[in-house]
């Protein structure tokens, strides 16, 4: 996982330079709104400890499915914020680029390739490989687009632990009903508890996927509408930088 070469105190400290007018911190809104949906889940994550639910997870759960859907949660989770971090240096780039034509750019990314190819014909950054310009589009699309479809795969994943947590346990509770070969009233305390482990595993294991695909969710769909809109931003500008070159040759 690579990180971006604007070190983190410019997010807590933003300067105010005099070719950028917009302040830097309107560039990490979506980092910030992951910082605060982070808070959110540590605040609630904190309550479940505080109520014991954890541990009633990991005894309800012998396979241990609950607990890896958790884990993958968390690491990507984790990663989404990794991932907003970056997304907002691209946009502080484009930020850059509209007020000092890139003279000032920090972070030196995706962004700022495209449009050094783009605008002044320089073939800089980690696209500076494929820089024809039928590809440039489709590099600078892949950049920002290009990590989120493992995360959303992963995101599946988690719903088909769950209905494989779900399998599991009915297929316990099924082996735990044809082991009875005759019911006996004194012993029906013990039947079913027996029969209700399987059941637990099968409804905590699916419970636990469909909430965590659900929050992992929220995060991804965030993480695509700005990198969709940051896409959009930054072709308009390379569009309207040529065209107002275009129209200053004319004049000429």
């Amino acid at each position: 996982m690579t990180f971006p070469r604007a070190p983190l105190w410019h997010l807590l400290h933003p300067s105010r330079k005099a070719c950028a007018p917009i302040a830097r911190e309107s560039a990490y809104n979506l980092f910030h709104h992951w910082l605060s949906f982070a808070g959110l889940l540590l605040f609630a994550a904190y309550l479940l400890w505080q109520y014991k639910v954890w541990a009633t997870l990991a005894s309800a759960d012998p396979t241990g499915i609950t607990l890896i859907i958790i884990a993958i949660f968390v690491g990507c989770t984790l990663w989404c914020g990794c991932r907003a971090y970056l997304l907002c240096a691209e946009a502080e780039d484009l930020a850059s680029w509209r007020h000092c034509a890139g003279i000032q750019t920090l972070n030196a990314g995706a962004v700022h390739a495209f449009l050094s190819m783009r605008l002044n014909g320089q073939a800089t950054g980690p696209a500076g490989q494929l820089g024809q310009p039928q590809h440039q589009v489709d590099v600078l699309a892949e950049c920002l687009h290009g990590p989120s479809e493992s995360a959303w795969w992963i995101n599946g994943v988690q719903i088909k632990l769950g209905l494989l947590g779900k399998v599991i346990g009915f297929s316990i509770l099924a082996l735990q009903i044809a082991r009875i070969d005759s019911f006996d009233a004194a012993q029906s305390q013990t039947l079913l508890r027996s029969l209700t482990g399987g059941l637990g595993i099968a409804l905590l294991t699916t419970a636990v996927g469909l909430v965590a695909n659900i929050l992992l969710g929220l995060q991804l769909v965030q993480i695509d509408r700005y990198a969709d809109r940051l896409l959009a931003e930054t072709l308009a500008y390379a569009n309207s930088r040529n065209e107002a070159r275009t129209l200053s040759h004319a004049e000429q």
